[in-house]
């Protein structure tokens, strides 16, 4: 499980061996939630205005659950972890001279071609329950697989700027297709114009972003656990303190996102009570965090779906994905990779 405290004022810390949450009441008084079992624990996301012992973070040390510290709009700030890599070094001296040569080019275009597949199979589940809108789901579903089979298409030898902007391109182009088509069957008072974000520009893109930020955290630590450095990417790449390989690695998971905000909106469940006005735009509040964790936290840890033969969590498809492309670097196959791992 995870630990998100997102309410002002939340405060962790250990009592009796466990985390223990409390928060300071109108009348001054304070309560506190059930405690909670190091070992139950993966994850602690702590949002602006919470706080911590240094008791807490020593227990989550001991064992193995990394602390990140999340922005109001939900991106990683920072996280408290060990300082143990989680493999080999020499995962990260491949990763290097991968980001050199073809393999750079091969992986990218896997990942963006996979991510666009996603986008329109989502697209095609939209599509069997919404028979006023074939036309046009047809169309758009058509078009950005087209994209998919260009950016599949592409022969260059190098992942340099030509090719880059290449993939940047007809990835910008499915993207626009992708949310338009969203926007168009939600509910008339959920429609968005667009993808938007610092600030969002609407309630749907305030949960998206929040979204975003978390799944961002989890890639970095799935990279992290299998050995890979998140810095060294390969499509974004060499910003000044930008983790390019979280960036790169990500674009297959983001339907999972899209699909469980989509789901909240589709199905009612949001209203202008979830969101804050900020300048030029809106901010989830603490009622939108929790509907939105509530509902991303159990279709990630919870809900399981056949992977490589077997039923698996999304949370655990994430990290066994990671171990596949380090072991890859490696030059290993990973299909033969011992890659039984417990879910974290």
């Amino acid at each position: 499980m995870q630990l998100h405290l997102n309410t002002y004022g939340a405060y962790l810390h250990v009592k009796d061996a466990m985390f223990d949450i409390r928060r300071k009441q109108e009348d001054g008084t304070w309560a506190s939630a059930p405690g909670v079992a190091a070992h139950k624990v993966k994850s602690i996301w702590l949002g602006p205005g919470t706080a911590l012992s240094s008791d807490a973070v020593t227990l989550a040390l001991r064992h193995n659950i990394d602390i990140v510290f999340l922005e109001n709009n939900g991106q990683p700030l920072g996280r408290v972890w060990h300082s143990r890599l989680g493999s080999t070094t020499r995962i990260r001296k491949c990763q290097l001279e991968a980001s050199l040569d073809r393999r750079a080019m091969t992986w990218t275009c896997m990942w963006l071609a996979q991510k666009l597949e996603n986008q329109a199979g989502f697209i095609r589940d939209l599509k069997k329950h919404r028979a006023q809108h074939q036309d046009f789901l047809s169309e758009k579903i058509e078009k950005i697989d087209a994209m998919r089979t260009a950016i599949l298409a592409l022969d260059a030898p190098l992942l340099d700027e030509t090719a880059a902007g290449t993939l940047h391109g007809l990835e910008g182009t499915a993207g626009r297709l992708y949310f338009e088509t969203l926007s168009f069957v939600l509910p008339s008072g959920s429609q968005f114009n667009g993808r938007s974000s610092r600030p969002a520009k609407d309630a749907f893109n305030a949960f998206l972003n929040y979204a975003y930020g978390v799944l961002y955290a989890r890639v970095e630590k799935s990279l992290m656990l299998a050995g890979l450095d998140p810095y060294v990417g390969f499509l974004h790449r060499d910003d000044y303190n930008y983790k390019s390989l979280v960036y790169d690695f990500i674009e297959p998971y983001r339907a999972w996102a899209d699909k469980v905000v989509f789901t909240l909106f589709s199905g009612k469940k949001v209203n202008q009570g979830h969101t804050d006005p900020i300048a030029g735009g809106f901010s989830l509040n603490a009622e939108g965090k929790k509907l939105l964790m509530e509902a991303y936290n159990d279709y990630l840890e919870n809900d399981a779906i056949r992977y490589r033969g077997r039923n698996r969590t999304r949370a655990t498809i994430l990290l066994l994905d990671a171990h596949r492309f380090a072991q890859e670097m490696l030059g290993k196959n990973a299909d033969d990779a011992d890659l039984e791992i417990e879910e974290i």
